[in-house]
């Protein structure tokens, strides 16, 4: 089984950097998001988990040390400093917030990857010994602690119905529920008469969450029908 991508979260307020990295990164077999301030991080961090944060130093309102102090209380991932500044002060001050790794610009990207490479190799892989918290739908992403589905770096909005059904489905992914099992979950018990209102209302509400899902949601690829057993999600 080949290993997971490792995550990074990468943030600077220069744009040109931003793309530069995220592409230099991606070639080289990482899954990179981007955040152009730390306003834009700390939204990104409330709904996914990084392996790795490589955050610059210089940038508008909350500078990098500042936000590594911050996420240092609460997060256990590496973090990376990048900056201009090439004084020892500035790099002892990131140091002492929190940071693993300080990298000065201008920097050779093969550097980068060197130091990235060196840092993840000495994190703990202790998350392949329980259950995964991340289901990944191609471009979509679902964090099961949290209940919350994002598509890239953006919350996608759930209804009460839909977060539920998700729920549901990623406590079983790859196992078919039944119509008639998703609209008891779902609270909805009724008569015999009612059952197949019920019924068709899930497959209402199946419908509306695949447009939030699926490239196709005519064909879906991530919550699929199972021809006799009802729906099944099947992540990557």
């Amino acid at each position: 089984m080949p290993e997971p991508q490792a995550h990074l979260l990468v943030v600077d307020d220069d744009e040109r950097i931003r793309g530069l990295l995220q592409k230099f990164l991606m070639r080289h077999g990482f899954l990179v998001t981007i955040a152009r301030d730390g306003a834009q991080a700390r939204r990104l961090l409330d709904g996914l988990e990084f392996d790795m944060i490589i955050m610059d130093v210089m940038m508008p309102g909350i500078d990098g040390i500042a936000l590594t102090r911050e996420f240092r209380q609460k997060l256990s991932a590496p973090i990376m400093l990048l900056t201009a500044r090439d004084e020892t002060n500035s790099r002892i001050e990131g140091l002492e917030a929190g940071a693993d790794d300080y990298l000065s610009k201008p920097f050779e990207p093969k550097e980068l990857l060197l130091r990235i490479n060196a840092i993840l190799r000495r994190v703990p892989q202790v998350q392949s010994e329980v259950g995964p918290k991340m289901l990944h739908l191609g471009m979509v992403r679902y964090d099961i602690d949290r209940g919350e589905l994002w598509h890239g770096g953006d919350p996608v909005r759930l209804t009460a119905t839909e977060a539920q059904l998700m729920r549901i489905f990623a406590a079983q992914p790859g196992q078919p529920i039944a119509r008639e099992t998703l609209a008891g979950d779902l609270g909805r018990d009724s008569t015999a008469e009612e059952k197949t209102g019920q019924e068709r209302a899930v497959d209402v509400q199946i419908t509306r969450l695949r447009r939030k899902i699926e490239n196709d949601p005519k064909q879906p690829r991530y919550l699929q029908t199972v021809r006799g057993a009802g729906y099944m999600l099947a992540p990557d």
